[in-house]
């Protein structure tokens, strides 16, 4: 028990490590512009895509567990993991070769379109070390507090996933 208690505290401490750093490397990423280079605007589209897999992904490993599918859940979210990583590695490397692009309608649709962009940014943040924690649990067998996490994680993630797609799908036409 001492054991798992010591790789917790030592999971808790690299997992806000990460949370902390990965909001302060994008943020500070963001800011920057690689001189003289090409904007890549194919990379819009991919990471929408990447957004929608994820959140097809994160539904479907939801089902395989349910259904008493383990390994293919845990495949699952490890790729929502993966795609989500490469998602962030995608965007960020986008805004550092592009300027940032305004949305252009008016109206109620402006005021959505914003909300859902907030809630969005916000709550990626937030789900960095929910992932983090809830992934942490199934590594130290603690599959109860797992589940408990999950509940929490799943439809913060999901939402974050989806919205990111509409973003995208509410901005395109003004790139």
């Amino acid at each position: 028990m001492g054991e798992v208690s010591t790789k917790e505290k030592k999971f808790n401490k690299w997992i806000t490590v990460i949370s902390v750093a990965i909001p302060l490397v994008v943020a500070l990423l963001f800011a920057y512009k690689i001189p003289n280079s090409e904007p890549l605007t194919f990379l819009p589209p991919i990471y929408a895509t990447i957004n929608g897999m994820t959140a097809v992904l994160l539904v479907a490993a939801v089902i395989a567990i349910k259904n008493g599918k383990r390994a293919i859940h845990e495949k699952l979210m490890t790729t929502c993991i993966f795609l989500s990583a490469l998602f962030l590695v995608m965007y960020v490397v986008y805004h550092m070769t592009s300027e940032t692009t305004i949305y252009g309608g008016d109206g109620n649709l402006k005021y959505l379109y914003y909300f859902i962009l907030m809630t969005h940014i916000v709550l990626s943040i937030s789900v960095i070390p929910l992932v983090l924690i809830t992934y942490s649990k199934v590594y130290l067998e603690d599959f109860e507090s797992h589940r408990l996490w999950a509940k929490y994680t799943f439809p913060i993630w999901l939402y974050v996933a989806v919205t990111g797609v509409i973003v995208y799908v509410m901005i395109s036409p003004y790139y």
